[in-house]
């Protein structure tokens, strides 16, 4: 079995109101600065100006961060903001969805791509094996914080939270008894996929494709480690996680099914930016497009 005695907060001070810092908080921060550095490094591999992918970034993160709050709302809605919808906005103290972080984070960089005109498909297969490998540095937090209570197992790799700081004091397991590491298995499955949308980068057409394929990969693992979480149930059995799971499969798989094919990878040399102001880069972006 193992142990797990770490505070979730690097440091906690009431210097101006009460500022934390949690591990969550840090992975997270991590993750998405990663995904945002690996997607404008590649973007000139397919001829993008990185200043495009920031450009997304900005509005795909903000979008993101409320997609995230709200799935995590609605799930808790009668259990804690019924009574107190304030609460709501005090992001701050806890609660996302990574469902809703995925989802928002796409509408929001899609629509900014579509009205700025930069390509849509390609910026997204661009970002579709960062996303497996930032949401893999993502859980680390999740571990230590002791986040996301699961079944209660006897297998020796089960996990215990003792710290008396732990998220996991709200779980029914977790504090005294081991559970399934639901979101390391989580990583594990990220990690498998990737090696699979890593083999089919460039590959997969027409554009957006790939993108696809990893909502396909990430709707699957996630619709199998719900059921060793202890999240509400909504009916049937299932969680928010996994209907929203379905719907994903619902539309990518058939997508897939009907657009999806294979093409010789192309190398690609990388686009050399042209002197000029930012605002020439982003029309040449556009064009290129």
């Amino acid at each position: 079995m193992i142990e797990i005695n770490i505070s979730p907060f690097l440091f906690s001070t009431d210097f101006v109101s009460t500022l934390t810092l949690s591990w969550h908080g840090l992975f997270s921060f991590v993750a998405v600065a990663a995904a945002v550095i690996l997607v404008a490094r590649w973007a000139p591999l397919k001829q993008i100006d990185p200043d495009a992918v920031l450009s997304i970034a900005i509005w795909a993160i903000i979008g993101g961060v409320i997609g995230a709050r709200l799935v995590h709302v609605v799930d808790n809605w009668s259990d804690i903001y019924v009574q107190r919808p304030l609460q709501i906005f005090e992001i701050w103290s806890g609660g996302i969805g990574v469902w809703g972080g995925i989802l928002g984070g796409f509408i929001s960089g899609t629509a900014y791509a579509l009205i700025a005109k930069y390509p849509v498909g390609l910026i997204a297969d661009l970002t579709a094996p960062a996303m497996l490998y930032v949401q893999t540095i993502g859980r680390l937090g999740d571990i230590v914080n002791g986040e996301h209570c699961s079944r209660a197992t006897d297998l020796f790799f089960g996990f215990r939270w003792t710290h008396t700081q732990t998220a996991a004091l709200s779980c029914a397991d977790g504090f005294s008894n081991h559970v399934h590491p639901a979101i390391v298995y989580e990583m594990v499955w990220n990690i498998l996929a990737l090696a699979v949308i890593w083999q089919l980068r460039g590959r997969l057409k027409p554009d957006g494709m790939l993108w696809a394929l990893y909502l396909v990969f990430y709707s699957l693992g996630r619709f199998g480690v719900s059921f060793f979480r202890e999240d509400r149930i909504w009916a049937l059995g299932m969680q928010e996680a996994h209907y929203i799971a379905l719907l994903v499969l619902a539309i990518t798989v058939p997508l897939l099914i009907i657009k999806a094919r294979f093409a010789e990878r192309v190398e690609e040399a990388p686009l050399v930016v042209e002197r000029g102001t930012r605002a020439d880069r982003r029309r040449r972006a556009r064009s290129r497009g």
